[in-house]
C-alpha cells in the first residue's frame, strides 16, 4: 500500500509540474501579443486623431478660400509620393496587400523581405505620406494603413523576443497584428477577428485563436480607453422598415457590388499601366491627378475630396439623405486616381463612402426616406466594400458594428452575399489579391508554385 501511495504522490507531483510549465509557457507566449496589442491601440488612436485633424484643416482652409485646393493638392500629393519613393516604396497604397504578402513570406529564408514590408520605418513613412495626401484632399483612408502599421508593430515586438523565449509563430504574429489593427481602427472587435479568418488565414484558426481574441480585446480596450466607447458612425434610425425593402436592398447590392469590383479592376489595370512610366511621367500623372480632384472639389462639391466619412454621417444622421447623382461618379474616379498616385492611403473608408453615395442616390430613385433610406445607404456601403475586398462577412460585420443596429443583420448579410456573387462577373479575385501578387513578385517569390506555408507553431 505504501508503494501505491508513493507512486500516486510521484505521479501527482509530475502532473503538477507539467501543468505549471504549460501555464508558464502559455503566459510567456501570450505576453508579446499583449504588449504589441497595447502599443497598437495607442498608435491607432494617435493616428486617427492626426488624420481627423488633417481633414479638418483642409476643410477649414478650402471653406474660406476654396481656390486654395488647387495649390494644396499638387504640393501635398507630390510630397506624399516623394516620401514613399525616397524612404520606403512598400509603404505605398493601402497596407493590406503588404500584410498579406508578409504572411506568405513569413519563413526563415525570407525574413529580410518581410522586414521590407513591415518595419518601424514603414510606420513613419505610412503615417506621414497618408497625412500629406489627406491635407491635399486625396480620396484615401487610414484603416488599411492602420493594418500595416499594426502588422509592423507586432513584427517589431516579435523580433525583440530572445532566443530563450518559448517559440511563437511569426506568421500568426503578423495575422494577429492585422486583426488588432482593424479592430482598433474601426472599434470593431468582431470585424477584426472575421477579417483575420476570412482574408488572411491560411492555417487552421485553432492555432492562433487565443492570440487573436486577446490581441483584439487589448487593442480595442486601449483605443476605447483613450477615445471612449465610441461607434465609428453612430446609431442610425433602422426602425419601421417597409416589408419590401429587402428587394430594394438586393438591387442596391447588385449595383454597388458591380461598381466596387469595377473600381478594383480599374485600379489594377492603371497600376499595371503605370509601371512603364518614367520618373517624369509619374510626376505628370501625380500633378494631373491633383488638379482633377481639385476640380471635382471646386466645381462640384467639397465632398468629392477626403476619406468620405462626412458623406456617411450626413446621409445617415440628417434629414437630407439624398446626394447629387454625380457624387458616386466623383468618389469612384477620385479613389482610383488617388490610390494610383503611389503615396500611402487606403480604400476602406473611400469604398464605404462611395457605397453610401450609391445607396443615397438609389434611395432618391426609389423615393425612400427615413429608415428605408438608411438601410439602402448601409447596404451600399457593405456591397461596395465587398466588391473590392471579396470578404462579404467582414464587410457586413464591420458596418454592423459601426452602427450597432443588429435588427438589420440579415439585410446586410444578404447585400454582402449578393454583391460577392455579382462581383465575379467583373473579376474573380479581390483588389488585395492582385496587389499582394505584385509585392510577392517584387520580393522574387514564386507565385505560380504558391509556396505552401510551413506548419503553424502552437499559439
Amino acid at each position: 500500500m505504501n508503494n501505491v501511495g508513493e507512486i500516486r504522490q510521484s505521479l501527482k507531483k509530475r502532473f503538477d509540474r507539467i501543468n505549471n510549465e504549460s501555464l508558464k509557457n502559455n503566459v510567456l507566449q501570450a505576453m508579446p501579443f499583449w504588449i504589441a496589442s497595447g502599443i497598437t491601440g495607442i498608435i491607432a488612436v494617435v493616428y486617427a486623431r492626426l488624420f481627423a485633424m488633417a481633414e479638418s484643416a483642409t476643410l477649414m482652409i478650402t471653406e474660406t478660400y476654396r481656390w486654395m485646393i488647387f495649390i494644396l493638392a499638387p504640393l501635398f500629393f507630390f510630397l506624399a509620393w516623394w516620401i514613399v519613393q525616397r524612404f520606403s516604396p512598400t509603404a505605398r497604397g493601402s497596407g493590406i496587400p503588404q500584410v498579406m504578402a508578409a504572411i506568405e513570406l513569413a519563413n526563415p529564408k525570407e525574413n529580410s523581405k518581410v522586414d521590407s514590408l513591415l518595419s518601424l520605418k514603414v510606420i513613419v513613412v505610412k503615417v506621414c505620406s497618408s497625412l500629406l495626401m489627406v491635407v491635399g484632399g486625396g480620396v484615401v483612408g487610414r484603416e488599411g494603413p492602420t493594418i500595416q502599421i499594426a502588422g509592423s508593430i507586432f513584427r517589431w515586438v516579435n523580433n525583440l523576443i530572445p532566443a530563450s523565449w518559448p517559440k511563437i509563430s511569426k506568421r500568426n504574429m503578423i495575422m494577429t497584428g492585422a486583426a488588432a489593427g482593424l479592430a482598433a481602427a474601426f472599434n470593431t472587435p468582431l470585424g477584426g477577428i472575421v477579417f483575420a479568418v476570412e482574408e488572411l488565414t491560411k492555417t487552421h484558426f485553432r492555432y492562433f485563436r487565443t492570440a487573436i481574441f486577446s490581441a483584439v480585446i487589448i487593442a480595442g480596450l486601449t483605443a476605447q480607453g483613450l477615445l471612449g466607447p465610441y461607434l465609428y458612425l453612430g446609431f442610425p434610425d433602422m426602425f419601421g422598415l417597409s416589408w419590401y425593402i429587402i428587394l430594394v436592398v438586393i438591387i442596391v447590392a447588385v449595383v454597388s457590388g458591380l461598381a466596387g469590383s469595377s473600381m478594383a479592376r480599374l485600379i489594377v489595370k492603371l497600376l499595371a499601366y503605370k509601371k512603364q512610366f518614367s520618373f517624369r511621367k509619374q510626376v505628370v500623372y501625380l500633378f494631373a491627378t491633383a488638379i482633377v480632384i481639385s476640380a471635382f472639389s471646386f466645381f462640384f462639391t467639397p465632398l468629392a475630396a477626403g476619406s468620405g466619412k462626412e458623406i456617411m454621417t450626413s446621409t445617415l444622421f440628417t434629414d437630407n439623405k439624398i446626394v447629387a447623382w454625380y457624387l458616386p461618379v466623383l468618389r469612384f474616379a477620385g479613389t482610383i486616381l488617388s490610390f494610383c498616385v503611389g503615396a500611402a492611403g487606403g480604400v476602406f473608408a473611400p469604398a464605404l463612402a462611395a457605397g453610401a453615395s450609391v445607396g443615397s442616390v438609389m434611395a432618391g430613385w426609389f423615393n425612400m426616406a427615413g429608415s428605408n433610406a438608411n438601410i439602402l445607404i448601409l447596404a451600399g456601403m457593405v456591397s461596395f466594400l465587398t466588391g473590392i475586398t471579396r470578404s462579404p462577412f467582414t464587410s457586413a460585420i464591420l458596418v454592423l458594428e459601426m452602427t450597432d443596429r443588429h435588427n438589420v443583420i440579415f439585410h446586410l448579410m444578404a447585400a454582402a452575399m449578393v454583391a460577392n456573387l455579382v462581383s465575379m462577373i467583373i473579376d474573380r479575385r479581390s483588389l488585395y489579391d492582385h496587389l499582394k501578387d505584385g509585392y510577392l513578385e517584387e520580393a522574387g517569390h514564386d507565385i505560380k508554385k504558391g509556396n505552401d506555408p510551413p506548419p503553424a507553431e502552437s499559439y
